[in-house]
């Protein structure tokens, strides 16, 4: 499909999503376990537009929820509870009382007090609550510190030794049923040694603990495979699962993983249009697009990388740019150091890889409406969330 007549149809900004990319990266971490007992519940977070959830529901997804809120947009897109885990370092009472009274698959319990709450609740609301413990196994991921969530000093999981500690007590408290240990050490991994690491834990935990008669069923080892913004080497979805698979396989258990990234990002571009150009230094100029911060957060939240290409020239050339968006932030700014061919307003830009915490990150500062977003399935494009309006901006005030 031509970014051209699209951005031309709907305006800019504006994401565009190809069905066909989605299914190819799901299939390929799927098809990666070959026979082995697994389930994938794809992260929420990453994406959460109501059809890229229905996409993901049709090949056979599951979810992998981060607030009460989400677990919502999964019951539309057609989600039954039992295909749903809840995690999240802040559960909130009321989302602990929505969740319990949902019976989800699993929520995933980040600490001591998590865990005495959802006994309370269960006691109240007369059920019996699966659980599965989150560790913080002290492991580097090697990612940005922003997006680190397995080390000792990130808010994140309970420490093993007071995981095990708190483990024990489960056998005195018959309305919580443990039924996984779960880890998940970063986002935007891109060497396996980390994700080894973290797996041959929970197996090593999850084996004693059926040693000891805790009934298990599965080991949750989240996500957080990273993909290439830059064209450097990453691991494929094969040698990824085959590392967890060297770990867990002694278990027997069953998997649970819970990709976003790794799916959702290489299937989306961001487009905009060049507003200004003009000089910054005598050998580089600003290039000025209508696309910024409020739509793509990442690069000014952990100066991340995305290739930035113009739609109809060649995406390399000898001018020496700074891609800044419209917002009154210094830090907006979207690409650093660009070598493009010679640009103009009016030019059309693309912005690749933002299929993930793009559209879900982006925000109202500066009063900028959130931008529409176009799915592109069988040589056809829908707009599937229309562009925002003032008056929606305002419904909710007086």
């Amino acid at each position: 499909m031509s970014l051209a007549d699209i951005a031309s149809a709907t305006g800019t900004p504006v994401y565009v999503y190809s069905a066909a990319v989605l299914r190819e990266r799901y299939q390929a971490i799927d098809a990666a376990f070959g026979d082995y007992p697994h389930a994938l519940h794809y992260a929420l977070k990453a994406n959460s537009t109501l059809a890229i959830a229905r996409l993901l529901r049709d090949l056979g997804s599951a979810v992998d929820a981060n607030s009460v809120w989400e677990i919502e947009v999964a019951r539309t897109a057609g989600f039954l509870p039992s295909q749903i885990v809840f995690t999240g370092v802040g559960k909130s009472p009321e989302e602990l009382e929505r969740a319990v009274a949902l019976g989800l698959k699993a929520i995933n319990v980040e600490s001591a007090g998590e865990l005495a709450r959802l006994e309370a609740l269960a006691l109240k609301l007369g059920r019996t609550v699966r659980v599965a413990m989150r560790l913080n196994p002290d492991i580097d991921a090697k990612s940005h510190p922003h997006i680190s969530t397995g080390l000792k000093i990130n808010k994140f999981g309970v420490p093993l030794d007071a995981a095990r500690e708190l483990l024990q007590t489960l056998a005195r408290r018959p309305s919580l049923a443990l039924v996984a240990i779960h880890v998940h050490v970063g986002s935007q991994i891109t060497a396996l040694d980390p994700l080894r690491r973290a797996a041959a834990l929970v197996a090593d935990l999850s084996v004693e603990l059926r040693r000891q008669g805790f009934p298990l069923e599965y080991v949750d080892l989240g996500g957080g495979l990273g993909v290439s913004y830059d064209g450097s080497g990453v691991p494929s979805a094969a040698e990824y699962v085959g590392a967890l698979l060297g770990e867990v396989r002694r278990t027997s258990l069953p998997i649970v993983l819970e990709p976003g990234r790794a799916i959702a990002a290489p299937a989306g571009v961001l487009l905009a249009r060049v507003i200004d150009v003009k000089p910054r230094t005598a050998t580089s100029d600003f290039v000025i697009i209508d696309a910024g911060m409020t739509e793509l957060m990442r690069p000014a939240l952990y100066n991340a990388f995305h290739r930035i290409e113009p739609v109809s020239a060649p995406a390399s050339g000898d001018r020496h740019y700074e891609i800044v968006g419209p917002v009154c932030e210094s830090t907006d700014v979207v690409g650093r150091d660009r070598m493009l061919p010679p640009l103009a307003a009016g030019d059309l830009l693309a912005i690749r890889d933002a299929g993930a915490y793009g559209a879900v990150m982006a925000s109202n500062y500066n009063r900028r409406p959130m931008p529409a977003e176009v799915l592109v399935e069988d040589g056809a494009w829908r707009i599937i969330r229309r562009r925002q309006t003032v008056d929606d901006l305002l419904a909710q005030e007086s």
